[in-house]
């Protein structure tokens, strides 16, 4: 079981490479926490609808700006990341699980998950 967990009070990281970033055992969730945290102090209009509960389009598979008619569709871990920052949430997943929420705007069901088969099949 890997859990990747940071505070929300932690101080980003700096000078790292590129390795150091994307392939360590958080397979990049903390920089897209730490670049969820930026975002949030950018854009406080979107960080209030990811407090309200929406699922914002963020760059990674999950966000949902309007309603499907399938009302279910597979969102990526990193899109949680960014999304628990923007709420002011420390960093807190296990890779090995799926995470389901609903939006409150659009009433649409995303799975998140680390699995790349699901991921890259899904619309």
């Amino acid at each position: 079981m890997t859990k990747i967990y940071r505070s929300f009070s932690e101080p980003d990281r700096v000078n790292l490479s590129w390795e150091e970033t994307w392939r360590r055992e958080d397979k990049g969730l903390i920089k897209n926490y730490e670049v969820g945290r930026a975002l949030a102090k950018k854009e406080p209009e979107l960080a209030e609808k990811a407090k309200r509960g929406e699922l914002p389009v963020l760059g990674y598979k999950g966000g949902v700006d309007k309603t499907l008619k399938k009302k279910e569709k597979i969102g990526a871990l990193n899109y949680i990341a960014k999304w628990q920052a923007l709420r002011g949430e420390d960093l807190n997943l296990n890779l090995d699980e799926e995470i389901v929420l609903t939006c409150t705007k659009t009433d649409m069901r995303v799975t998140f998950t680390m699995d790349l088969e699901k991921l890259k099949t899904s619309i």
